[in-house]
């Protein structure tokens, strides 16, 4: 599925072909809820990195999260880069070096109709902030950090590949 999306202000506009695109993965680690989840949580779609045509990129900028080992408490810089609107602030789409053909467009960011997800999947609760309530279906799946299935592989499960 061709996926269109832009920034807030119109300065950047971005198109990706995507295999997963229904938005079921809700995110509420911290870094997604402060960068990209105004209600607390953020939502990520796969796309094939080298589809992704993108005009407007002197507008774009990336952040790279610092994180927090809390075994040993050493903080390092993520290789993923988040990239949003310089001008608007708006989150775009996350990339990461250690996965180069994949790319991740915040569900936010597209403008193109989406399908439903007949399920979704929670992940990350264990660093939610309190005062985000989980608006979880009986058949919604929950996870403390990662969930066992990839977003391919959550796609096959429901028979939903496009």
């Amino acid at each position: 599925m061709l996926l269109e999306g832009s920034c807030h202000c119109g300065s950047v506009h971005f198109t990706v072909e995507s295999a997963h695109p229904y938005p079921f993965n809700l995110c509420y680690c911290s870094i997604c809820r402060k960068t990209a989840g105004g209600g607390g949580y953020a939502i990520n779609l796969g796309g094939d990195y080298e589809t992704l045509h993108v005009e407007g990129k002197k507008y774009i900028s990336a952040y790279q999260a610092r994180i927090k080992d809390p075994d040993t408490g050493e903080v390092r810089e993520s290789p993923g880069r988040r990239h949003f609107c310089k001008k608007c602030g708006s989150a775009l789409w996350l990339w990461d070096p250690r996965w180069p053909e994949l790319v991740h467009p915040f569900a936010s960011a597209i403008d193109t109709e989406l399908p439903t997800p007949p399920e979704r999947t929670h992940m990350m609760l264990g660093s939610k902030a309190t005062w985000v309530p989980v608006h979880a279906d009986p058949a919604d799946q929950r996870f403390d950090v990662y969930p066992n299935e990839s977003l391919a592989q959550w796609h096959q499960r429901l028979a939903l590949e496009e």
